[in-house]
């Protein structure tokens, strides 16, 4: 169980804060919520205690964890890429990895997108997906390794700074022919 004031991560919305345990009446029963807020966006959520776990509620990561997160990042020895696959498919595959309540689920998502950025153009719904699991990576490694979310986005955007700056030249390149 969690307590009042306690930091926890809801899948696809990142790091919140338990304001308070309420009991209300459902149907007839009582049932107990944790009243949640959203740090990132102060969206308030409902959660059954009961149905916690199954929704993947679950306490920040430590600062091990936030180390190995980083560690995963840096390796691309597993990298994929986009194998043939359309981009709607990654597009489905990615989305409900970033509802998924492990964080490796998200921080694989996010050096995918990254990888598969260095070969080729994201379309618009596989970049908007690597900003949320930018967002969703940055802000719990914020508070597992006790950094504001502007450094831990630094950390890991230097992990990819050989692609970020591929990507950069080729954007600057293009502006370059339009003029």
């Amino acid at each position: 169980m969690f307590s009042v004031g306690e930091l926890v991560v809801y899948p696809a919305q990142g790091v919140g804060k338990v304001e308070k345990v309420e009991e209300q009446d459902v149907g007839g029963a009582q049932t107990k919520f944790y009243i949640v807020r959203i740090l990132s966006n102060n969206v308030t959520l409902m959660v059954p205690v009961s149905n916690a776990d199954n929704v993947g509620l679950r306490s920040v990561s430590d600062e091990k964890r936030g180390i190995d997160i980083l560690k995963y990042l840096e390796d691309r020895s597993d990298f994929t890429g986009y194998s043939g696959q359309n981009w709607n498919r990654r597009y489905r595959e990615y989305s409900d990895k970033l509802k998924s309540k492990d964080l490796i689920d998200v921080a694989y998502v996010l050096k995918e997108l990254f990888l598969i950025s260095k070969d080729k153009d994201l379309s618009f719904g596989e970049r908007r997906l690597l900003e949320q699991a930018m967002g969703l990576i940055t802000m719990e490694l914020s508070y597992a390794l006790s950094v504001d979310q502007s450094q831990a986005k630094s950390k890991v955007e230097l992990l990819f700074a050989d692609v970020i700056n591929r990507n950069n030249m080729e954007e600057d390149q293009e502006k370059k022919k339009v003029e």
